[in-house]
């Protein structure tokens, strides 16, 4: 956790007769989104880099057409159309070319932009997080390995590949640790003067609109020295945003807050919530739902290679990092998931095999030691198509295959790694009535926040904003777009865009 005085306290009474100062931002969640936007919010501005070339042709001709103008300041839908890429997003493809020009093709064309401090145009704020900055980043173990190529965890004029050599270190098949990326975080924001904007140990319980004119008659304290600020303070909101939450002391209390704000920005991610099978006996003390317990298991020696299989649930990325972890400590797995291993849908099927040889191999324990058909690997079954019935307080699990045919085993312990949803308890109704189906629960992959392409606030609510995993884009190298698209959308609201 940085320095607690280092940060700026939430909420402060004055003898001021002003009334309310009223924050023009707050931002919840402080991974790389929440970072990132507090760069770009903080007065850093990209512009197109003279004589520099762009591959996309259309594009360099587009940017050389107002190259004195900072890409904030201009139409991010005209200069994001045409572009294709592994992004749905449009700005999160322009900000990503511009940033990383032919990474796609294997190519190592140094960026196109070039940062400038402009002090004048920041915009105070205040990022809220639970843990440091890094997010959840700082929960992940370790030692594992990103699915994501190391320089594409990297934030905006701070190469991850530059931070890591200056560690004497090097990437391992062009990828990073786990502890590597939470570290170049922390780094990240007290190297470009952000830790002034951080508030960690934060909780938020509630994000709702109230009137203006309800609010207490007390002052916050300013973030910044206001007086340089391009905000247009004298611009009265009618309604604005009540945050409240507690904030986590060096002495285990928990400190209530409530600040004002005339824009909120959801940057949580989706680590909060784990996904449940919704069977019987899923919440028996030896079933959990986080990689971290077994982790934890093998520290207190409560499993090992004596002991009855681990179960492990789910065919995504997080279970392979289990399957691997299991296998390296020599315990026995069974390992169940819905699919085929053939399916197209797989994640296993759809990642390179020279970039990937780990994930490679646990592709391969998978079609090849299912209980029906013996491998070369020991202590490892697969169960392909197969799902969990129950569990039993005997930890006896039964499970189902697609014929309808039951086994049991005796396990040890149970991880079931299907995926994690957000937590948004602290919006009304879950935060439901903003997703694009408005029926069901807010989903990453299935049913992100409604938001506008090219602002990222969100349909149903102006002043509300969503980026990162919230509003679809899953990966760090694309929620940087989101937060360029909210930067450049708040700036127009402050009116500080140069003619």
């Amino acid at each position: 956790m940085l320095p607690d005085g280092k940060m700026y306290p939430l909420v402060t009474r004055h003898s001021n007769k002003s009334g309310l100062k009223t924050l023009p931002v707050v931002i919840i969640g402080n991974g790389p989104s929440g970072i990132c936007l507090s760069y770009l919010l903080s007065g850093y501005t990209p512009y197109f880099k003279r004589h520099s070339l762009h591959p996309h042709p259309i594009l360099q001709r587009k940017l050389e057409e107002a190259p004195e103008v900072s890409v904030l300041d201009q139409d991010l839908e005209y200069l994001s159309e045409g572009l294709e890429g592994r992004s749905q997003s449009p700005v999160a493809l322009l900000f990503d070319t511009l940033q990383r020009p032919d990474t796609d093709f294997g190519g190592t064309a140094e960026s196109v932009l070039t940062w400038w401090h402009e002090p004048d145009r920041a915009i105070p704020h205040l990022v809220l997080g639970r843990n440091a900055p890094g997010g959840a980043w700082h929960s992940i173990e370790g030692s594992m390995i990103t699915l994501s190529r190391g320089e594409w965890m990297g934030l905006p004029d701070l190469p991850f590949k530059e931070w890591l050599k200056q560690k004497r270190r090097g990437l391992r098949n062009n990828r990073a640790t786990a502890e590597d990326i939470a570290q170049y975080y922390q780094h990240y924001v007290m190297k470009k003067g952000l830790q002034k904007n951080f508030r960690c140990g934060t909780v938020v319980t509630s994000v709702r609109k109230v009137s203006a004119e309800s609010i207490p008659n007390h002052t916050q304290k300013d973030l910044q020295d206001d007086s340089g600020s391009l905000w247009n303070s004298n611009e009265k909101s009618t309604e604005v945003f009540q945050v409240d939450g507690f904030f986590k002391t060096m002495e285990g209390d928990k400190e209530p807050f409530s600040i004002y704000a005339e824009n909120v920005v959801l940057a949580t991610g989706t680590y909060d919530n784990p996904t449940w099978l919704g069977v019987k006996g899923e919440n028996l003390s030896y079933v959990h739902h986080q990689l971290s317990a077994l982790e934890e298991a093998v520290k207190n020696n409560s499993v090992g290679i004596m002991s009855d299989p681990v179960l492990i649930v789910g065919a995504g990325l997080t279970a392979a990092d289990a399957i691997l972890f299991a296998h390296h400590c020599n315990i026995p797995v069974i390992h169940v998931f819905r699919r085929r291993v053939t399916d197209p849908g797989l994640i296993f099927n759809q990642l390179p095999k020279m970039m990937y040889p780990e994930y490679h191999k646990v592709h391969q324990m998978m079609k090849e030691q299912t209980a029906a058909c013996a491998g070369p690997y020991e202590r490892y079954i697969s169960l392909p198509e197969h799902h969990v019935l129950s569990f039993g307080k005997d930890k006896k699990c039964i499970f189902q295959d697609k014929n309808g045919c039951q086994k049991a085993y005796k396990i040890s312990m149970a991880l079931v790694l299907t995926g994690s949803n957000p937590n948004l308890s602290f919006l009304p109704n879950d935060g439901i009535d903003l997703a694009v189906d408005s029926e069901k629960p807010v989903n990453p992959k299935r049913n992100p926040i409604d938001v506008d392409p090219f602002t990222y606030e969100c349909t149903q609510e102006k002043g509300l904003y969503a980026l990162g995993p919230l509003a679809g884009d899953n990966f760090v190298r694309f929620v940087q777009g989101g937060a360029l698209a909210v930067a450049s959308s708040l700036l127009k609201k402050a009116n500080k865009n140069p003619p």
